[in-house]
């Protein structure tokens, strides 16, 4: 890939809390582009266990070991902070068949709103096809942190314990 035109891909998300999915996805896109930008964006229909800038500490610490990625906040939508960050393609990760039709019809609006972007579907290894936020919440408090590393970085299972009290 060209240093005067880098390949710029963006991965957004809410990452409330980033999960190992996450993180497998991060690091697998970030060796298809020479910058990978995480965007964390922020969803007013729903409350967070963590506020934007929690979520964007948390991912920037995870991935810390990524050499070419930044982690930024957004709000409002994907496509908009997709240019805005001058990027083409947006990254998004598929479970195997929880995803796939909200997924299809998300880029089929993406595509009206800005028919230059991209959008480029992972399927996530199959490991992690089962992770997720809601599944993560409904755990914590019942699983020890040996069970919470099967799910999330060991280096965030504090902060996840901090928000979801043990039973």
């Amino acid at each position: 890939m060209s240093e005067e035109n880098p390949k710029v891909a963006v991965y957004t998300g809410s990452f409330d809390p980033v999960t190992l999915g996450h993180l497998n996805l991060i690091e697998r896109s970030s060796r298809l582009v020479d910058r990978l930008i995480i965007g964390i964006g922020t969803n007013d229909q729903k409350v967070g266990l963590f506020n934007a800038e929690e979520r964007v500490e948390l991912v920037r610490r995870v991935t810390k070991h990524v050499p070419n990625i930044d982690v930024l906040h957004f709000s409002g939508l994907a496509v908009d902070f997709v240019r805005s960050v001058n990027a083409r393609a947006m990254i998004r990760g598929i479970r195997p068949l929880t995803d796939i039709a909200g997924e299809f019809t998300m880029m089929m609006a993406n595509r009206k709103l800005d028919p230059g972007i991209e959008t480029v579907f992972l399927m996530a290894d199959e490991e992690y096809g089962h992770v997720s936020s809601s599944l993560l919440k409904q755990i914590t408090p019942l699983a020890g942190d040996d069970q919470l590393a099967k799910f999330v970085p060991r280096e965030i299972i504090a902060d996840v314990r901090s928000k979801i009290p043990t039973v």
